[in-house]
């Protein structure tokens, strides 16, 4: 035990201070590189679920009779715009839906650079861009 008035501990008790600090150096940037690491998944978790909902919302537009490619856009970065996804691209093919008949399929496209949604400053999926698909096919 250490003695309070002239601050003096025995050997082995300083000793073990230097190893708790130690100890600290070496687990603190492991233990942060990993939060930050599941933060950076997690964002891109969520940037991926709203590229595939968003994707799903433009084909359930895109197959009720009468909706144009605008609309199909509208209403996908409507959704993007509701989850702060920034930089997304819609692509709907094919391009003209009013030509399609019963029985064809529409596919709706929605990708968005990991950059510019990252909370974590560009390590993780520097320079990769997520997408989703959406199929359905026109009944009416």
């Amino acid at each position: 035990m250490c003695n309070e008035v002239t601050h003096s501990c025995p050997p082995s008790r300083r000793r073990r201070r230097g190893v708790a600090a130690t100890e600290l150096a070496v687990c603190l940037p492991i233990v942060v590189l990993l939060v930050l690491g599941t933060i950076e998944a997690c964002s891109m978790i969520f940037l991926k679920q709203s590229l595939s909902v968003a994707a799903y919302e433009g084909a359930r537009t895109a197959i009720i009779p009468g909706m144009k490619q605008a609309d199909v856009e509208t209403a996908c970065k409507q959704i993007l715009l509701d989850r702060n996804v920034v930089g997304a691209t819609v692509t709907v093919k094919p391009t003209n839906i009013d030509a399609l008949n019963p029985g064809d399929f529409v596919d709706v496209t929605v990708s968005a650079p990991c950059n510019s949604n990252s909370v974590v400053p560009n390590k993780f999926y520097k320079g990769r861009t997520l997408s989703a698909t959406a199929s359905m096919m026109i009944e009416f």
